[in-house]
């Protein structure tokens, strides 16, 4: 993956959040399609998460806290399960996990988070739509989209307790679209809905 795009830094982060809370989105290119989001409803059970992902996650979250020692930074950390590669090694803080330019799909991501006060996950799927909102405290990974059935996930929602959010897709036919970003126990919508194009690469930050 072409890693030389830049990282959100945190007075990034804050700028978008700005926007955010004045427009209702961070700063999307102008050409980018928009991706609905998901309609309210009753949190669904989660998926059980691969142990071993499970594990890559915990350790990414603990060295993120590790080479920031010296206040209760928040982190998020994901991962991605890719089409025909499987799931990639967890990233942290605004890294792009999946793939760029290999017609690959991501059909599903797990995401573990601290000093949020818990985070809230949905998955709009190839032929299910939007999954229903998965929830976990501090700490806890959760598991939005599909693995072993071949659907690609074509947009992601994600929302946190505290502070803010914000999410970027690398899509098919359009690249990476732009960060949407959220205010607390708001939603953020990366991605597309009802066209049929599938994420193939994301990034979040806290």
């Amino acid at each position: 993956m072409n890693r030389s795009r830049r990282t959100p830094t945190t007075a990034l982060l804050a700028a978008l959040l700005l926007t955010s809370l004045a427009t209702g989105a961070g700063p999307a290119r102008a050409d980018a399609p928009a991706a609905a989001a998901p309609t309210a409803g009753p949190e669904s059970a989660p998926p059980a998460a691969d142990p071993a992902v499970h594990g890559a996650l915990v350790e990414a979250l603990r060295q993120a806290q590790v080479d920031s020692p010296n206040a209760p930074v928040r982190h998020i950390c994901y991962a991605t399960h890719v089409a025909n590669i499987g799931w990639q090694e967890p990233v942290c803080d605004g890294k792009p996990n999946g793939t760029e330019g290999q017609s690959l799909a991501i059909q599903a991501i797990d995401i573990i988070a601290t000093n949020t006060g818990g985070i809230c996950a949905d998955a709009n799927v190839q032929n299910i739509g939007w999954q229903g909102w998965r929830c976990g405290e501090d700490g806890t990974d959760i598991l939005v989209g599909t693995t072993g059935q071949s659907l690609q996930m074509e947009a992601l929602a994600v929302s946190i307790a505290t502070n803010g959010i914000c999410a970027d897709a690398y899509v098919q036919n359009h690249g990476w679209l732009g960060f949407q970003c959220a205010a607390a126990k708001q939603v953020a919508v990366a991605g597309t809905t009802s066209q049929g194009l599938r994420m193939e690469a994301v990034e979040i930050v806290v």
